[in-house]
């Protein structure tokens, strides 16, 4: 469920890693000094800054279908060349995806060879003030250097976890010092990856500042985070606007037939807006994700733009002034400990095997019953049944949800693309309904026949209506994972609900017959 531009960097990042691992492992065995290491890592560093752009242009050209030679529209290219033109820098290439999701990034080394890609559905959901904020956005981060200032910044962990390794290597620590100035930079590490995480999000919000800045109007650039991030079906301000619906996924699917934007009751987009925020607001795993994420929280960044809004002359787009009817925290604490109960029940089985040897088998068959029969409340917590006729605003109002707990749900609307923007191996989905779009994970057992539902089985289901059973969840992004779907009166069922309930069975059973067998030993 990641946009094609956090999926390219984190894996070339996740490949120049491992390489970067194995080069401090042979300085490590061929007792190479450390700065040599250290050297070696920031020459990798350079290099897959200096390639990266390259390829993530072959990426989406030869997956994503992307074309750098497309054509878009005149308002939009002549927006460009004035923000060029404002802040000196060259125009950049543009790359069109043909699909209806909303979406829209940039990257390249500098501000002078940022490549900016956008898709069909950006220019088809949104109005033309909304679409030149996006972009302004994504021409935000380029004048602000924020690919080489991020590449910069990833050189702090990764030097402090080559000196962990370096510094834990028991051929330098024969008086233990090394070890403990190890387990420090290890610490430092972890910190610094969260630092950067941090900054990431900072940049996000001074990316927002500059298409605020730039369109003199905060409340389109909000509108469209609304329309991509939240995937609702707002009434618009313009009588003459139509759009068509795209998907937030995070931000794919193709788009079918337009929705004609009505110009009364505005202050129904208000209430939805609120209601979409309150998850994000309210519950704790909001802050949780957001820890771990490049982007701020989607009502963070609305409520940080609205602060412009007087600014320009504006009303606020949004202000969250609803009470909060309860804490959520116990549901969060038992979420946790449910979450983490069979990891930590393995764990001190192991542990138990080791200290107990002459009680093995039983701990084996005693620790394996505990661990399954808490992986079934997990399961059970996440696979609810009881399937509620609902909608994707009324889906996203709710705030008792996460990975953990899962609401049981019943959809229809119409599957409008794939849930990764003209990626040809997307086996999910986009659903629209009159109220928005969400994003259905569809999973079966095993990873080849989903790959080979993706490439040949798919697209059969565009434009078509669907009745959709499963389990809404947020994480943070709202999805519903699909149990049952039915397409032109046929019915079809994902097999992993019920393969995953019967090895739970299975493994139930060989522990029990585990613990009888230590019972009598």
């Amino acid at each position: 469920m990641k946009n094609l531009f956090a999926v390219s960097t984190m894996t070339l990042v996740g490949l120049y890693a491992l390489l970067s691992i194995v080069i401090l492992a042979v300085c490590l065995i061929a007792e190479v000094p450390m700065i040599y290491g250290v050297g070696a890592s920031a020459i990798i560093l350079v290099i897959q800054f200096l390639i990266s752009p390259f390829i993530t242009d072959i990426t989406i050209r030869w997956f994503y279908k992307a074309h750098f030679d497309a054509e878009i529209p005149e308002y939009l290219r002549k927006f460009i060349e004035e923000v060029c033109k404002q802040e000196n820098m060259k125009y950049p290439r543009i790359g069109v995806i043909d699909d209806g999701a909303p979406n829209a990034f940039t990257y390249g080394h500098t501000k002078n060879d940022a490549r900016v890609v956008i898709t069909r559905g950006l220019m088809e959901l949104l109005d033309e003030d909304e679409v030149k904020a996006v972009v302004a956005h994504e021409l935000g981060h380029a004048t602000h250097y924020d690919m080489l200032f991020m590449t910069v910044a990833q050189l702090v962990p990764l030097v402090l976890y080559f000196i962990y390794l370096t510094l834990t290597d028991n051929d330098n620590n024969k008086d233990g010092k090394g070890a403990i100035v190890g387990l420090v930079a290890y610490i430092l590490y972890i910190i610094s990856e969260y630092i950067i995480l941090w900054l990431s999000r900072t940049r996000e919000y001074y990316a927002d500042e500059f298409s605020v800045k730039t369109t003199k109007n905060p409340n389109s650039l909000a509108s469209a985070l609304v329309k991509v991030g939240f995937g609702l079906s707002l009434q618009g301000d313009n009588k003459k606007s139509t759009s068509k619906l795209g998907a937030l996924g995070i931000f794919d699917s193709k788009t079918s037939k337009s929705l004609v934007v009505s110009t009364n009751n505005n202050q129904d987009d208000k209430s939805s807006i609120l209601n979409a925020m309150k998850w994000e607001m309210w519950n704790p795993w909001a802050f949780f994700y957001q820890l771990q994420s490049t982007h701020p929280l989607i009502s963070k960044r609305l409520i940080a733009i609205s602060k412009y809004s007087n600014e320009f002359g504006q009303e606020p787009y949004i202000k969250f002034d609803l009470q909060r009817p309860e804490s959520y925290v116990d549901d969060f604490i038992i979420e946790v400990i449910i979450k983490f109960l069979p990891v930590f029940l393995i764990l001190l089985t192991l542990v138990l095997m080791f200290v107990l040897e002459d009680y093995t088998i039983m701990v084996i068959g005693i620790g394996g019953i505990l661990s399954t029969l808490s992986l079934f409340l997990l399961f059970n917590r996440t696979h609810r049944k009881g399937y509620t006729k609902t909608t994707v605003r009324d889906l996203l109002g709710e705030v008792k949800v996460s990975g953990v707990t899962s609401i049981s749900c019943e959809l229809e609307g119409e599957i409008i693309g794939k849930g990764n923007p003209g990626c040809i191996f997307s086996e999910d989905f986009i659903i629209k309904d009159e109220t928005g779009i969400i994003f259905l994970d569809y999973n079966q057992p095993l990873w080849i026949i989903n790959k080979v539902f993706a490439l040949f089985k798919s697209e059969q289901y565009f434009n078509k209506i669907v009745k959709v059973k499963g389990w809404y969840r947020r994480s943070p992004v709202p999805y519903i994972e699909i149990y049952e779907y039915e397409v032109d009166g046929k019915k079809k069922k994902v097999f992993t609900y019920a393969l995953t309930k019967t090895f739970y069975f299975i493994l139930l059973f060989i522990f029990i017959a585990v613990l009888v067998l230590g019972l009598g030993v």
